[in-house]
């Protein structure tokens, strides 16, 4: 459902802040309103545990634990949770650095920092992106970012993440077409689908939506708040079917959100995964005493249905 946002603006200090509010995509929508929204009986946050990349036993090394919430096996042939859907493309990240065939890096400065390559990392079968207190670009702090050089359309994207749980940190997981400059400029985007967008500050809630950016005016679907579990304690699964009728959110397997694809225009979109120092979520400021941080990926994975057009890039 199309919603509107002028009565959720009274929580913002200005329109900027609640365009910037929306999502990492950064529209300024003042002239688009959305009726509240809240997510009821969120627990008040415990102890949280920040899991640095590399830090593992010599037997956490060895295996990935199974489970829900755990990064799947490496034996296990990748499957969507969904029937029919093929892998076409992917990143295990199971190397020592990037694959910079398949990833380019965000380098743009936003809200509070600057995404530096030097962030990005590939260790023990994970991506890791490292948040830092250091001034570049004219931020306080460095984030880190890639964006997938192959851009989709149709079919189901997955990725399995752990946020940090130091506050002040912006971490997503979204499709939106890239115009190779590195930032999250959205000229040449169609559409927008904002698979998973956590705000540190709240480590039990995330963000996913549809935003239509051309032809203009801009518009956002489906915007909601969705409790989840801790989302720094362990690596949850994210995901999100694209089809010319709908778009489907999922969560460990799970449908959590649906949003009528008919309602808005559709073009090719690369991926992103990113964290960027930010105000977003009500962060009073960046919790500097427990930086550097990581924010972990264990994979990225991209389904086409069988039978669907298009091959393999």
């Amino acid at each position: 459902m199309c919603m509107n946002i002028t009565a959720y603006q009274q929580s913002w200090g200005s329109n900027s802040e609640f365009g910037e509010a929306l999502g990492d995509a950064g529209l300024h929508l003042a002239r688009i309103s959305l009726p509240r929204r809240r997510v009821a009986g969120l627990a008040t946050l415990g102890f949280l545990t920040l899991a640095l990349c590399g830090l593992t036993t010599p037997a956490q090394a060895q295996t990935k634990p199974e489970g829900a919430g755990a990064p799947s096996p490496a034996s296990a042939a990748p499957t969507a949770p969904l029937p029919d859907y093929t892998l076409v493309w992917g990143d295990e990240f199971n190397g020592d650095s990037l694959d910079q065939n398949k990833w380019g890096f965000r380098t743009d400065s936003k809200h509070l920092s600057t995404q530096k390559p030097e962030n990005v990392s590939v260790k023990n079968g994970k991506m890791c992106l490292t948040l830092k207190k250091e001034t570049v670009g004219g931020k306080q702090y460095t984030g880190g970012g890639v964006v997938s050089k192959a851009a989709f359309k149709y079919g189901y994207y997955e990725a399995r993440l752990k946020v940090t749980p130091v506050a002040g940190w912006h971490t997503a997981f979204w499709l939106m077409k890239h115009d190779g400059s590195g930032s999250t400029d959205s000229h040449e985007a169609v559409q927008g689908l904002d698979v998973f967008q956590n705000n540190s500050i709240n480590p039990l809630a995330y963000v996913v939506c549809v935003r239509k950016y051309n032809p203009e005016p801009p518009e956002v679907f489906g915007f909601s708040t969705l409790a989840a579990p801790d989302l720094s304690a362990d690596f949850r699964t994210v995901g999100c079917e694209f089809t010319p009728q709908v778009v489907k959110f999922f969560l460990d397997g799970e449908v959590v959100e649906t949003v009528d694809a008919t309602r808005f225009p559709h073009g090719e979109q690369n991926v992103w995964v990113s964290s960027i120092a930010s105000h977003m979520g009500g962060a009073k400021a960046v919790d500097d005493a427990r930086l550097p941080a990581v924010v972990e990926c264990d994979y990225v994975r991209f389904f086409r249905k069988s039978g669907a057009s298009g091959t393999p890039p």
